[in-house]
């Protein structure tokens, strides 16, 4: 089954409100201009929504998960106020419960890119 009508409209606006936050309202130093949410999933019933959350750095390795750590700990810190804004902009009976995970889809694909890559594979178009 896919995302329900409701729910995207929902994840869709809620990720609007924590985006324009990142911009103008939130200015933790740990999450820097860099960061942006990729997309938001709400659970059918509206309880939680899952933020995932992806940023630019030039880190490797253990420096890039402290910095991953850091960002998502800036997002945990300010989740009240996330919260209270979307309450504000948006009427719910109840403001989903806010989950942040970051988002290994640009990381999953650039592997998968050089996994094709090194395939090797010759196209048609070559063999002429």
């Amino acid at each position: 089954m896919g995302k329900g009508h409701r729910q995207g409209r929902l994840g869709e606006e809620i990720r609007k409100i924590i985006s324009q936050m990142l911009l103008k309202e939130i200015k933790d130093p740990r999450l820097s201009p860099m960061v942006s949410i990729t997309d938001v999933t709400v659970t059918k019933d509206g309880s939680y929504a899952t933020c995932f959350v992806s940023f630019f750095t030039n880190a490797e390795g253990d420096d890039k998960e402290k910095q991953e750590n850091e960002v998502i700990a800036g997002l945990e810190s300010a989740k009240g106020l996330i919260k209270k804004e979307i309450g504000n902009e948006i009427r719910l009976r109840h403001v989903p419960e806010l989950i942040f995970k970051m988002d290994k889809s640009l990381e999953y694909g650039r592997h998968m890119d050089e996994v094709i890559a090194g395939l090797n594979i010759k196209h048609d178009e070559d063999e002429e």
